[in-house]
């Protein structure tokens, strides 16, 4: 019986079941052609739009039997043909559109797979999506995105996602979008930002969440994560207070990075072949050239060493700077410069002269001093908002 046969049928029942068998035909012969008729004839007029839903959705889950190839073609011919519709069809577009993605996913075509996900419509007011399985697309879009190295593309997807965690109790799914955040934040090169997000992630207490086991391994591998994005962070006092975090860390001496994140948080000059070393380690992204020719590594270890140099010399010449660095003196101002005006090295250039004064950083003791004398004035304030508001606190016991 053909289609045209089925469709003049008068009893809703028995025209469902013949429609079901005639599709089931069609795929379990492999026959994309008669998969491509089947989804025509659903669509036309000749078929109510009830049963016509149902039948698209009996097709979305049928593809699967196909060969993979198959699957393609006749998937995208569905969506196509369904898209002047597709707002009656959104469910059933849905379906289709997660059977094409993991097509692509099998073939490791990872753009397409995030392409085919993201035009599932996940904002219409026709039917209800509840905060979770939202979630759950944006996320999976995003590192759909990011296995291409599209950060740009997966930062517009993980932004999306942000506004939904609030809603969304699913601890697994959290911790998906903490770490696919993090991974972006690396890939586009935020490396300070990455490496906060990273330390988070390896401080994660419970090591089973949903259906996610969560090993010795992977938390290691977080903190090695966050110790080379905070390497590769641009020198300054907040890359120093994320080094100082780390280096404190006791799980950080167990790992082989250690050394190399020991000298850089004691400030000492990296020679090349330490800094080769660790730029072993390191992925793709992370040695991509920047703009002057230079790597991201090379111009972290040049700011970190001149850094260091700060605290050696009280001044010294651009060339001979620059002889330490690896680099042209004229390089080496360019370099103090940009350091000095955003605040990153104290330091004073006579361009004349060709030298640089370093500033002496506050010393330490001073302050601790600052900081015990900021912690007694907020203490007081508190005990006076205390008394204003007739609260008594107990004095202190005499020592």
């Amino acid at each position: 019986m053909d289609l045209d046969d089925i469709a003049a049928m008068g009893e809703a029942k028995p025209k469902s079941d013949e429609y079901r068998a005639a599709l089931q035909r069609a795929v379990e012969s492999g026959d994309a052609s008669a998969c491509r008729r089947f989804v025509d004839h659903v669509l036309s007029d000749a078929v109510p739009l009830v049963l016509s839903r149902q039948l698209l959705m009996a097709f979305a889950q049928s593809l699967q039997q196909l060969a993979p190839e198959a699957q393609q073609s006749v998937a995208t011919y569905a969506l196509e043909k369904v898209q002047p519709r597709a707002v009656s069809y959104e469910e059933q577009v849905g379906a289709v559109r997660e059977q094409l993605a993991a097509v692509y996913k099998s073939h490791e075509e990872w753009s397409k797979a995030a392409s085919a996900l993201a035009g599932i419509d996940l904002d219409s007011g026709m039917r209800v999506l509840d905060a979770e399985y939202k979630l759950g697309k944006l996320v999976q879009i995003a590192m759909l995105y990011l296995e291409d190295d599209d950060a740009v593309a997966a930062e517009t997807y993980i932004k999306k996602a942000s506004s939904l965690l609030a809603a969304c109790k699913n601890e697994e799914l959290e911790l998906q979008y903490k770490t696919c955040y993090a991974r972006i934040l690396d890939s586009k090169r935020r490396f300070l930002e990455a490496a906060t997000r990273y330390y988070e992630l390896s401080q994660v207490g419970k090591r089973k969440i949903g259906d996610s086991e969560i090993s010795e391994e992977d938390l290691e591998q977080a903190l090695q994560s966050a110790i080379k994005c905070a390497v590769l962070a641009a020198a300054g006092p907040q890359r120093s207070r994320m080094l100082a975090t780390l280096y404190k860390d006791e799980r950080c001496a167990k790992l082989s990075l250690f050394p190399f994140l020991e000298k850089v948080y004691l400030e000492r000059i990296l020679q090349p072949g330490e800094v080769e070393s660790f730029a072993q380690g390191l992925q793709q992204h992370q040695l991509a050239k920047l703009p002057d020719g230079s790597t991201v590594l090379e111009r972290s270890v040049t700011e970190h060493n001149l850094e260091a140099a700060s605290k050696l010399y009280a001044n010294i010449y651009t060339s001979e700077l620059g002889a330490l660095l690896g680099v042209s003196a004229d390089k080496a101002e360019a370099v103090a410069s940009r350091m000095v005006l955003e605040s990153r090295l104290q330091a004073v250039i006579d361009q004349v002269e060709g030298l640089i004064t370093f500033k002496a950083a506050e010393q330490p003791l001073q302050q601790w001093d600052r900081n015990i004398a900021a912690l007694c004035q907020s203490v007081n304030q508190i005990v006076d908002e205390a008394a204003a508001r007739g609260v008594r606190l107990p004095a202190a016991a005499p020592s």
